[in-house]
């Protein structure tokens, strides 16, 4: 099997993905055409990684149109059985790269969230120039390639709208690791967590307009915020006019440190695929304000879980948040049912390559 994507790897992995790379590699003969994080090396015996572009605007100009020339390169060399593409974009260069290489290769596609997602309410505004063609590249993708996995309800609808039928639905490997463990009481001062890349798709404006409304009414609680991105000066404005706390990066162990130190995760994105750190936020028993929004109600149960508002509705937000912060019994019942809903979610990196392995057959 031979995965593309175009997340960034550090050589040598960290721990967790190097437990899910192994447990892969008992059931296949694998490779991975992918791009390197800064500072890392260009690849192994089993990684093949696209070195950073400068300046960074043409990184991803530069990876795309590079991308079916690349995999057709590495198609060649390794004639594998299958590609798995992280994307539907991906999914589309591996189509162009098959062609080009003559490697009878099947082509599956995941889709762990809305492809139109990244054109729109990502990175540069400069994206929404090329959305209609991106859309049109990634719906022909998925309609042409020979397999699909999804990994919740809201992405098969996805694929099914497309007239498609997912082979295969199961979650992407998580390495949850330092969210595992005993948990913690909920603290005594309310707070709120933010977690998450600062992109419009998280709709960080849309929280930054609910917590004016709610801190009036919660002068007791308090809100952090933890992430990145091309909508920091929203974090930085609210720093400096509320006191939100505000860190742009933390390690995982820390970020479940954060978690502890929370009353509930809020997560008002306008669109989520997987949502990862909903499934953290169950491990560390802590309950989620979110909107209903992609895959955020497959995961969350309303009023068991957390409480979910429609999207682009701060006025909605901002109440769920004075609830929750300002009723202490209510925050703990949304923790026990966090706590017992992450168990669907969480599999092993044995478990994840074994599924991986009865798709690809």
């Amino acid at each position: 099997m031979l995965f593309i994507g175009r997340t960034r790897y550090s050589l040598p992995l960290t721990t967790g993905l190097a437990r899910k790379f192994a447990a892969l590699s008992a059931e296949l003969d694998l490779r991975v055409l992918a791009s390197a994080a800064t500072g890392s090396r260009s690849g192994d015996a089993t990684f093949t990684l696209v070195r950073p572009v400068r300046p960074a605007a043409l990184d991803g100009v530069a990876y795309w149109l590079g991308l079916p020339l690349r995999a057709a390169g590495v198609l060649r060399e390794f004639r594998p059985d299958a590609v798995v593409c992280q994307t539907a974009y991906d999914a589309a260069a591996a189509l162009v790269a098959r062609r080009l290489s003559r490697v009878p290769a099947r082509v599956v596609v995941e889709v762990h969230g809305d492809w139109r997602t990244s054109t729109r309410l990502y990175g540069s505004p400069r994206r929404r120039f090329v959305a209609r063609i991106a859309d049109a590249v990634a719906g022909g993708a998925v309609r042409r390639a020979d397999a699909v996995r999804t990994v919740s309800p809201f992405t098969a609808g996805l694929v099914r709208a497309l007239g498609v039928d997912p082979a295969a639905d199961f979650p992407a490997f998580m390495d949850l690791d330092p969210f595992l463990g005993e948990v913690r009481p909920l603290p005594e001062r309310p707070t709120a967590l933010f977690v998450g890349v600062l992109e419009p798709y998280k709709n960080v404006d849309g929280l930054a307009e609910a917590w004016r409304l709610a801190a009036p009414h919660v002068p007791q609680a308090s809100l952090r915020i933890v992430g990145s991105g091309s909508c920091e000066d929203v974090a930085e404005g609210l720093a400096r006019e509320h006191g939100v706390r505000w860190d742009a990066r933390l390690e995982p162990a820390e970020v479940a440190a954060a978690m502890d130190e929370a009353w509930v995760l809020v997560l008002p994105s306008r669109s989520e695929g997987m949502g990862r750190v909903l499934v953290e936020a169950f491990c560390r028993a802590r309950g989620v304000v979110g909107t209903r929004a992609g895959s955020i109600p497959d995961l969350v149960e309303d009023g068991l879980a957390g409480l979910l508002v429609a999207p682009e509705d701060p006025q909605a937000l901002s109440e769920a948040l004075v609830r929750v912060l300002s009723d202490r019994g209510l925050a703990e019942r949304l923790s026990q049912g966090a706590r017992a809903a992450a168990s669907p979610w969480i599999q092993t990196p044995e478990e994840y390559a074994r599924r991986m392995r009865e798709l690809v057959e």
